[in-house]
C-alpha cells in the first residue's frame, strides 16, 4: 500500500527506489502491528537528531563528547546531541552555528542527503561519533540514518538567513496554527512556557530567535512529549506557520 502524495520524484537509496515528496519517502512498511509508513521512521529519526536520550527515555552521557572541539563553548551532556554540532539547519559551520555560543567549526549534514542509510549507520558508530548500541539501539539508529538521508530540507528556501524571517505568509499560516498548534500552545502562543516565569520562552520566542529550530520541531515534533509531527505537510505550509508564529508574543 502506498500513500497518495502531492509531488513525486524518484530516489534510490541502498538500491531501493522510493517515492519521495518534500524530502521523504511514503511507501508503507508492514510490521507486527499492521502497517507503518517509512515517514514514521524518518519523523522518529528527526527527533533522535534533536535529542536521542529524551526520545529513548535515557540520560545523555555526563562527560563532554571526545570529538567535541576544545574551542567549543558547550560542555557535558549537551555535546552528545546531533544538533549541537550539525545545527538545526543541518549546515554546521556553514549555517546558523557558524558563530555564537554553538560554534564548533564542524561541517553539516547536507552532503549526506540521499546517502545509503547503512553507510550513515557506520559513520554514526565510528570512533568519531561513538554512538553505541547501549545508547541508541540498532533499529533506532537506522531511523536516525533515514532522517539524515531522506528527512533533511534546505531551510534557506524557507527562512531568510540574514533577517531570520520566514519566507512564508502569516495569513496562510493562521488557520493551521489556530486549528493545530493552538490546542497546546494557546491562541497567543503563551500557554506553554519553556523556561521560567522570570525568563519566559514561548513559541513566538523560538520562532523569532531560532526559526531553524522551530522548523525542525514543527516537522518532527518535540522529543519526549506527544507533539504532532507535520512532516507529511508541504514545507511551504510550515514556513507559513513559522511566519504566523513570528507575529506572536515573545514575552
Amino acid at each position: 500500500m502506498t500513500q497518495c502524495v502531492r509531488k513525486i520524484s524518484a530516489a534510490v537509496v541502498g538500491g531501493l527506489a522510493l517515492a519521495v515528496t518534500a524530502g521523504f519517502p511514503v511507501p508503507a512498511m508492514a510490521d507486527e502491528g499492521g502497517t507503518r509508513s517509512q515517514v514514521w521512521d524518518i519523523a522518529r529519526g528527526g527527533q533522535l537528531y534533536d535529542n536521542w536520550a529524551k526520545v529513548l527515555g535515557k540520560e545523555l552521557p555526563k562527560e563532554t563528547h571526545p570529538a567535541y572541539p576544545s574551542t567549543g563553548k558547550q560542555k557535558g551532556d549537551a555535546t552528545w546531541r546531533c544538533k549541537e554540532c550539525h545545527g538545526w539547519d543541518y549546515k554546521g559551520a556553514d549555517g546558523a552555528y557558524a558563530k555564537g555560543s554553538h560554534q564548533t567549526g564542524i561541517k553539516g549534514l547536507r552532503a549526506m542527503v540521499g546517502a545509503d542509510p547503512k553507510a550513515i549507520v557506520k559513520i554514526l558508530t565510528d570512533n568519531t561519533h561513538r554512538y553505541t548500541e547501549d545508547m541508541i539501539g540498532r533499529g533506532e539508529m537506522e531511523k536516525l540514518a533515514l532522517f539524515v538521508s531522506l528527512g533533511q530540507i534546505d531551510m534557506d528556501l524557507h527562512i531568510d538567513r540574514a533577517t531570520r524571517k520566514s519566507r512564508g505568509e502569516a495569513g496562510r499560516g493562521a488557520p493551521y496554527y489556530q486549528t493545530i498548534c493552538a490546542v497546546c500552545h494557546g491562541f497567543d502562543g503563551k500557554t506553554l512556557n519553556f523556561r521560567t516565569p522570570e525568563d519566559p520562552e514561548y513559541v513566538g520566542t523560538i520562532a523569532r530567535e531560532n526559526p531553524w529550530e522551530f522548523m525542525h520541531k514543527a516537522r518532527f515534533g518535540q522529543p519526549g512529549i506527544p507533539m504532532i509531527s507535520l512532516i507529511t505537510q508541504p514545507d511551504a505550509m510550515i514556513a507559513d506557520l513559522l511566519a504566523l508564529s513570528q507575529t506572536l508574543p515573545e514575552k
